[in-house]
């Protein structure tokens, strides 16, 4: 939604600088008393040159002759002020410039903090290209008019004495000169009513074609295999030219209003001389009086300058500032208490009566089921039953709709913050890998020695093709891990969850790319391993599940059987037929391929 244009978006522009002087009161405080010394020194510039004017050059040319004295004190005043006003524009430039970096850097900060606080449903509503503009162009925006903010806010006191000085000078030519103030008024107004909308569309666009670009790039392999690399492209210009039209539009808007804030002034000046001059003529003022009158009209070019670039940019801000508390204000963060699992030994399981829903799409229906310390669970179903959205609930990236989950009597919506993290694990489905060198990747920054990795990589079967890498351990693997096949990714992410020694170890279908038999050894080295966890894994492989202590059996959201992998044999017409079609579609094939070489041969 667009913000309120006219005087709506300048009331809505001022409060979002007033956000910035509280949030960097002294730097402002510093930018801003830079920016009234140069505005001062600037006035004080139009009275040496005036009394100049009155008390060297009028005298020298009417005596034929100039007293050193009076040049000396010329020439000191002219440095002394030229001094401080370069203290000034020094203050103000460096006041301003860290003020605006220190703002983009803290609200970047802040959006990046509130995605890590919502929830993944929050974030599977959101393209990942407007998550991006939202940290990133829409922070930019929003903090651009600082940097010409304190000057403005400086010079405004130029501006106030300046005036005073006309009037006190000349009132006639004080009254004359500010005729140029309603026209700026108007102007604005004209300016804000225009720029806004366009600012919003703007805004917007950015968002769009980064979240088109993101999802060309993330899905390169789908696009570069199926052939789409020219539909890719025009979905992306079109997009882009969308954009480019309206920031012509913007630039348009822009190019007419900052020449017409630059002319006022000067067309102010000059109706000032037009007139000063018959007043010098008829004697109401003298010729130094004048030229203080025309310079100080000079000088409220900058003050009127710089409110423009602050105008100009407030629309943007405003815009930008909309996007971001968006973000910032999103509902829906999870709440935490202040509990923490207890230390030791493998964690204890509780699923109770878990309910969870996609909108109005029910995905899980009063799950519930118990894992006792140290055993290994499987869960069991056919595509959509719900194994990937119940192991989410586990290590809670997402809150259940009704019903909870325990670690050890504790329910985890109760822990503290980064508490869960200190006991439980997730390996998910699809492997991420950074673009870092193993190591990195599987300690992700933190504190582990080269053993502990090392260990981790062996029970993930991953220690050999580690070993054979060119670097070994600080072998960089690309983005996304580009340069290691499926499996090893895989392996790479499981020593990633290992090396922590997690006490509940939740695997998603973690080990789909390796070969069976690797998997096994995987699961065995879990259990052999001196790691005390329980371990949840979603498994598809009749070889995997039988492994496992116990078998969870979901079908279309409900837990339809538990038990041993023989005893849901037996029970569970389900169950069976699952874990046995791929051994059935094996045995068809032989069988068929069999009658086809007994039909050849006879």
């Amino acid at each position: 939604m667009s913000p309120p244009v006219t005087a709506g978006v300048i009331r809505r522009g001022l409060g979002v600088l007033w956000v910035a002087v509280k949030e960097q009161p002294r730097i402002f405080a510093i930018s801003a008393v830079g920016s009234a010394l140069f505005g001062l020194m600037t006035i004080a510039q139009a009275y040496v040159f005036g009394r100049i004017t009155e008390r060297v050059i009028v005298p020298s040319i009417r005596d034929g002759h100039a007293r050193t004295g009076y040049l000396v004190a010329a020439f000191c005043a002219v440095v002394a002020t030229a001094i401080l006003k370069v203290i000034g524009i020094i203050a103000r430039r460096l006041g301003a410039g860290v003020m605006q970096y220190r703002l983009q850097a803290t609200y970047r900060q802040r959006v990046t903090r509130r995605y890590l606080e919502l929830p993944l449903s929050w974030h599977q509503q959101h393209p990942t290209g407007e998550l991006l503009s939202n940290a990133n162009s829409d922070v930019e925006a929003t903090w651009f008019p600082i940097a010409p903010f304190p000057f403005a806010v400086g010079v405004l006191f130029m501006l106030i004495v300046t005036l005073g000085l006309l009037f006190v000078t000349d009132p006639v030519l004080a009254v004359v000169g500010s005729i140029v103030f309603p026209a700026i008024a108007v102007l604005t107004v004209y300016y804000s009513r225009r720029m806004s909308p366009l600012m919003t569309q703007a805004q917007e666009l950015r968002g769009e074609v980064s979240t088109i670009a993101h999802e060309s790039f993330d899905g390169a392999l789908v696009v570069k295999t199926l052939g789409r690399e020219g539909d890719e492209t025009a979905r992306f210009r079109a997009k882009s030219l969308e954009l480019r039209d309206t920031m012509v539009a913007v630039g348009r808007v822009r190019g007419l209003f900052d020449p017409l804030m630059e002319a006022l002034p000067v067309l102010g000046v000059l109706v000032v001389l037009l007139v000063g001059t018959s007043r010098v003529g008829s004697g109401h003022i003298d010729s130094g009086q004048l030229v203080r009158v025309a310079y100080l009209f000079t000088l409220l070019a900058f003050p009127v300058r710089a409110l423009g670039w602050v105008l100009n940019e407030l629309p943007r801000s405003v815009v930008g500032w909309d996007r971001v508390q968006r973000v910032l204000t999103a509902s829906g963060a999870q709440a935490h208490g202040d509990r923490r699992v207890g230390d030791g030994g493998p964690t204890g399981l509780s699923v109770e009566a878990v309910s969870f829903a996609y909108g109005d799409a029910g995905v899980l229906h009063e799950v519930a089921f118990e894992v006792t310390p140290g055993r290994t669970v499987a869960l069991v179903g056919p595509t959509g039953a719900g194994k990937s959205t119940l192991a989410s609930l586990l290590v809670r990236l997402v809150d259940p709709s009704t019903g909870a989950v325990h670690y050890d009597d504790i329910d985890v919506r109760e822990l503290a913050p980064g508490a869960l993290a200190d006991v439980a694990s997730l390996v998910p489905q699809q492997t991420f890998l950074f673009d870092d060198t193993v190591r990195g990747n599987v300690t992700l920054g933190a504190d582990f020695p080269d053993e502990d990795v090392w260990a981790a990589l062996r029970i993930a079967q991953a220690e050999r093709f580690v070993a054979a890498l060119p670097d070994a351990l600080d072998t960089l693997v690309g983005e996304r891990g580009t340069t290691l096949s499926g499996g090893q990714r895989q392996r790479l992410a499981l020593a990633r969850a290992v090396v922590r020694r997690p006490r509940l170890l939740v695997l998603d279908d973690a080990t789909s790319s390796v070969d069976p038999s690797v998997e096994q050894r995987i699961l065995a080295g879990l259990r052999d391993s001196d790691i005390a966890s329980t371990v949840v894994v979603v498994a598809y492989r009749r070889a995997t599940i039988a492994l496992a202590d116990e078998v969870v059996y979901l079908d279309e959201g409900r837990v339809t059987a538990r038990g041993t992998h023989a005893e849901l044999l037996t029970s569970s017409n389900g169950y069976r037929d699952l874990v046995t079609a791929y051994e059935r579609a094996e045995a068809e094939r032989i069988a068929e391929h069999a009658g086809d070489v007994e039909e050849v041969v006879a």
